[in-house]
């Protein structure tokens, strides 16, 4: 009797293409919704290879493994990149496009996204927007900047810092002291120096994707309340002071 045999993997198979190609299903007939979509779609999947990236880095910082870290961390600053330049497609969508069919969302918001929100719970920002099974246990643990900060104390370099973690963090004089350290003496810490810059990128990259939603907002809806019942363009203005890792900026001053 002869044994069945699998298929030969193809690109389709491989990539469940015929799944993630029917996997969009505008409401309205305007083509602008499908892009609407396929943007939103496609941040969220790179949100899922950012947990993925992010969690490593916490594990390798936590094993005191900083330089194992930089790949990854390297990893979200370029995917943050990426996901900044999607911004310039959906401009392309003018305001009479998105009219169009804006009614149909009803009260669905980026929002909402649960991948975007532990992404910034992991990273360090905690506290606002709306709380998912992702983010509630991202709340649960220290967060990258959180596990940074213990490295270097036991690198012998500031003291121990205690906290409950699902509050927001409060910056501490002493943390800017110890990393201001760091970077006076970059070659005797060149690892925790290292992490420092690379964990200044996301935060760059993260405040660049900020600006640019909120240009690409103002440019498509104007000061409209967002559809998740915010207030569309303040709400986003308010978010651009957010810094996941503050005192590696506020240590800049004193250099």
């Amino acid at each position: 009797m002869t044994e069945p045999t699998n298929p030969p993997m193809t690109y389709g198979r491989y990539l469940a293409l015929d799944q993630l190609l029917s996997a969009q299903h505008p409401i309205s007939d305007r083509d602008d919704e499908l892009l609407f979509i396929i943007i939103h779609q496609t941040k969220e999947l790179w949100l899922k290879q950012m947990l993925v990236e992010v969690r490593d880095a916490i594990r390798l910082v936590r094993a005191d493994k900083a330089v194992e870290a930089y790949k990854s961390l390297a990893r979200v600053s370029r995917i943050q990149a990426v996901m900044t330049l999607s911004w310039d497609v959906l401009a392309t969508m003018t305001p009479s496009d998105y009219t169009r069919f804006r009614e149909v969302l009803g009260t669905s918001s980026g929002f909402q996204s649960d991948q975007f929100r532990a992404v910034e719970t992991l990273l360090g920002v905690r506290g606002g927007g709306v709380p998912g099974p992702l983010t509630d246990a991202a709340l649960a643990a220290p967060s990258l900047w959180d596990e940074a900060n213990a490295a270097l104390a036991r690198a012998g370099l500031a003291q121990p810092m205690t906290r409950e973690w699902s509050q927001p963090y409060q910056p501490s004089k002493a943390v800017e002291d110890a990393w201001a350290g760091i970077y006076r003496d970059p070659h005797h810490h060149w690892e925790l120096y290292q992490l420092a810059e690379k964990l200044v990128d996301i935060d760059d990259a993260l405040a660049t994707w900020r600006h640019k939603h909120v240009l690409t907002v103002s440019r498509v809806i104007g000061m409209k309340t967002g559809t998740g019942g915010t207030a569309g363009v303040p709400y986003l203005e308010s978010t651009l002071s957010k810094r996941a890792f503050p005192e590696l900026w506020s240590l800049r001053t004193q250099l």
